[in-house]
């Protein structure tokens, strides 16, 4: 990793075709590809959160190239459960084909259809349950419960002619989860028995040893907080975290405090989860949040978004004094989520801008106000010694969790050849028993900047972290048309620099004088005088102020 891009053989009849499009490599837009007979079956469809390095991108799709021109042929998407790396992007894909079946459990169905509203789409769904098997085109599929932090996640098993696959999602093993729906690992075993060809498991937490712990131990801790906060209690969390959620409610409820819902997600989500039986609210304790700023402070607690220190999230404006709640000494913020791999740094500066406010900072780093939905290792050597599948992708993670994970599948005793290593866009046969690679896709970003989707470039997100970290510099000259010589100018201003615009006043005449041997030699080319104008303020700017700042020259002629 990475290859290097080659195109796949024609699929051979009988063969099973499994193309990741995003999760391996990354933690977001989870998407995988199967194809049997001419038909496609899509298992998840996510986002994406941008990172610092990606300035002004709201979120980040899976690359659909290698499917916009089969959208006929796609028979579904199942979904695995309804977190944002999971579902976010089906609103983009059903843009391109509105009438492509929807798959999965009521919640994840209940909030893919909220968000697919936003974006004006209506989909054609199919609401399954545990247990229940059904046929799209040639897969036929069998959905099995999974414990996660969200409440309705399945794993899937797809049964074709080439062989069995059992697709995790995310999951867990708690053994006591809050809403008693334990992970079947009575089904893994009949399917362990039945035979699996190739198990698509869940790396996220493969490099970290032992078992995740117990959902319901954060109840008691949550508690104590919530009781002995003095002031407002502000947590945030992922605003599909059914669970978490859950466990607020009920501590401020034993506690005599009310609990207001901030952000949009949150109160959308919640009600939805209400509303199906997921979320069981306390009586009396939930308040509408402008009437919860009349309550005495001691008797409210905030539930926001913002876990992760998205910039326009309700906990980072918090931090930042742009929000009408402004937290202070006394006030209590709880972070009750796990940090996102690349989320770190913005999330420690959430936490020392609510520090320097006053604010008990609550955390992971500090609390146990959170646990992982996701396998540790004990977990997962479980599920390798119930199936003992004869192929193993894992998915869902970097790299790092990836390589873990398949060093505990080989721990188990799979052969190290059977265990395979990919990343987005590679292309895995399967046909008797037996998975190789059989291509690497070229596959890249797909950004969503405001309205535009895919428009911006990885180019585009260059000159944005130039124009961030090293300035702009604008050049005007006017050229004698006939005889190149500059007659006005050059004129130079600058943003992003500590230095006045006088500073400029020693490569001026440089300019001109490169301008003027350009001349000399007959060039009269608008473009090619503006290149000389980049390159000469550049090399000078360079070696003088040792700044490589975005240059737009302009030469008019006059």
């Amino acid at each position: 990793m990475p290859t290097t891009p080659y195109d796949p053989p024609a699929l051979e009849q009988g063969t099973l075709r499994v193309t990741p499009l995003g999760g391996l490599g990354e933690v977001g837009r989870n998407m995988t590809v199967f194809e049997y007979g001419g038909k496609l079956l899509v298992i998840d469809c996510g986002v994406l959160f941008p990172e610092e390095h990606q300035p002004g991108v709201d979120l980040i799709l899976p690359d659909f190239e290698p499917i916009k021109g089969r959208l006929d042929d796609i028979v579904g998407v199942v979904l695995t459960h309804g977190h944002e790396d999971h579902i976010g992007a089906v609103p983009y894909l059903l843009k391109l084909k509105p009438d492509i079946p929807i798959v999965g459990s009521g919640l994840t169905l209940a909030l893919t259809e909220a968000k697919l509203k936003e974006h004006r789409l209506k989909p054609y769904s199919l609401t399954v349950t545990e247990g229940q098997r059904e046929n799209l085109g040639p897969f036929e599929l069998e959905f099995i419960a999974v414990n996660h932090s969200i409440p309705d996640a399945l794993a899937v098993a797809v049964r074709t002619p080439a062989g069995l696959v059992l697709a995790t999602g995310d999951f867990k093993m708690d053994q006591l989860p809050l809403d008693g729906r334990l992970t079947d690992l009575r089904s893994f075993a009949r399917l362990g028995e039945e035979g699996v060809d190739l198990f698509l498991v869940d790396s996220t937490n493969a490099d970290v040893p032992g078992f995740t712990p117990l959902e319901r131990s954060i109840g008691p801790v949550l508690d104590q907080v919530i009781g002995k906060a003095p002031r407002r209690v502000i947590v945030a969390s992922f605003s599909s975290h059914v669970h978490r959620v859950q466990q607020v409610l009920d501590a401020a409820a034993a506690h005599g405090r009310r609990v207001a819902l901030l952000g949009r997600s949150m109160l959308r989500n919640m009600t939805i989860a209400e509303e199906l039986g997921y979320l069981t609210v306390p009586e009396g304790v939930l308040i509408d949040y402008k009437k919860a700023r009349d309550l005495p402070e001691d008797q409210i607690v905030y539930m926001s978004t913002g876990s992760q220190g998205e910039p326009m999230a309700v906990l980072s404006r918090m931090a930042n004094l742009d929000h009408a709640i402004e937290p202070g000494p006394g006030d209590t913020v709880i972070l009750a989520s796990s940090l996102i791999p690349g989320n770190e740094n913005a999330v420690y500066r959430v936490i020392d801008g609510l520090t320097k406010l006053g604010a008990n900072v609550v955390h992971k780093g500090n609390a146990k106000v959170h646990v992982s939905g996701h396998a540790a290792a004990g977990e997962l050597l479980y599920c390798y010694n119930i199936l003992k599948p004869r192929n193993v992708l894992p998915i869902h993670g970097e790299y790092r969790h990836l390589m873990a994970n398949a060093r505990l599948a080989q721990d188990t005793g799979i052969d190290a050849d059977r265990t395979i290593l990919a990343e987005n866009g590679t292309v895995i046969d399967l046909k008797d028993g037996d998975a190789r690679v059989a291509g690497q896709l070229d596959l890249g970003f797909v950004y969503v900047d405001g309205s535009t989707v895919g428009e911006i470039t990885d180019a585009d997100l260059k000159d944005r972290r130039i124009l961030g970290e090293e300035g702009f510099i604008s050049v005007i000259v006017v050229v004698d048309a006939s005889t190149g010589k500059v007659i006005s100018g050059p004129e130079i201003h600058a943003r992003g620099f500590a230095e006045d615009d006088a500073v400029f006043d020693d490569v001026k005449p440089k300019i001109a004088a490169a301008l003027a041997e350009a001349a000399k030699s007959g060039v009269r080319d608008q473009h090619a005088l503006s290149q000389i104008v980049r390159r000469t303020i550049g090399r000078w700017v360079n070696q003088s102020l040792r700044r490589r700042p975005m240059i737009v020259p302009l030469v008019i002629e006059a």
